[in-house]
């Protein structure tokens, strides 16, 4: 016998027919549109940023797939021994030869908030390890910040900021540099309760502002 429909199987069904609903809507408006897409991808711009559900690239900054290659974790971090974000790094800039490569952070993540507490999660503390560092770098002037909210929306920004850092800081960006290309790394903050993308102001062309002992030759 087959066991009762839940409201979870049902969700899921939703998909499989918000799948056949895309599928005609995209033929309507283009009937070329999935061939043009099977040619392959050229996107300009490799986005990382958070897993949170809130937050999709292609939609908060408009844009049709194939434009934005995207790789998402918790709180949209460039860890140095993650070879998942390495290796979509190596082929976003090497292979593809994107233009730019943006962190994109969101205020009110629960990555970062996990990250203000002393509370343990399970695994994910190896992971929230890393932003507590970020917070040991910045703690005079988050500590100094008595509204708990602001508090971590600041975090957030200084967590976009240290990656932005931490994304030059690899081989792969600074070789393609040392070889003449015109590639723009970024720090981007996204409000959910906006909508609007806040431009940190931290875009880097070149290593040169980068400490010393982090530039490769």
């Amino acid at each position: 016998m087959c066991a009762k429909t839940s409201e979870t199987d049902l969700s899921y069904q939703s998909l499989l027919a918000g799948n056949k609903t895309f599928i005609e809507k995209s033929l309507s408006e283009d009937p070329q549109y999935f061939d043009k897409l099977a040619k392959g991808q050229k996107p300009p711009v490799l986005w990382i940023g958070c897993a949170d559900s809130r937050v999709p690239a292609n939609q908060i900054t408009n844009t049709p797939p194939g434009e934005v290659f995207v790789h998402r974790n918790i709180a949209n971090m460039v860890i140095h021994s993650d070879m998942n974000m390495l290796s979509v790094l190596d082929y976003a800039v090497n292979v593809l030869e994107v233009k730019h490569v943006i962190v994109t952070g969101h205020y009110g993540c629960g990555g970062v908030a996990a990250a203000m507490t002393n509370q343990q999660f399970g695994l994910i503390d190896n992971w929230l390890r890393h932003i507590k560092d970020v917070y040991r770098l910045h703690a005079a002037e988050l500590d100094a910040i008595e509204d708990e909210a602001q508090r971590a929306n600041r975090f957030v920004e200084f967590n976009v900021m240290e990656n932005v850092y931490n994304l030059c800081k690899t081989s792969i960006v600074q070789n393609a540099w040392a070889k003449g290309r015109q590639l723009g790394v970024h720090g981007w903050v996204y409000s959910i309760e906006t909508g609007v993308i806040t431009d940190l102001k931290l875009s880097t062309y070149d290593n040169a502002k980068m400490a010393e002992v982090f530039r490769f030759k």
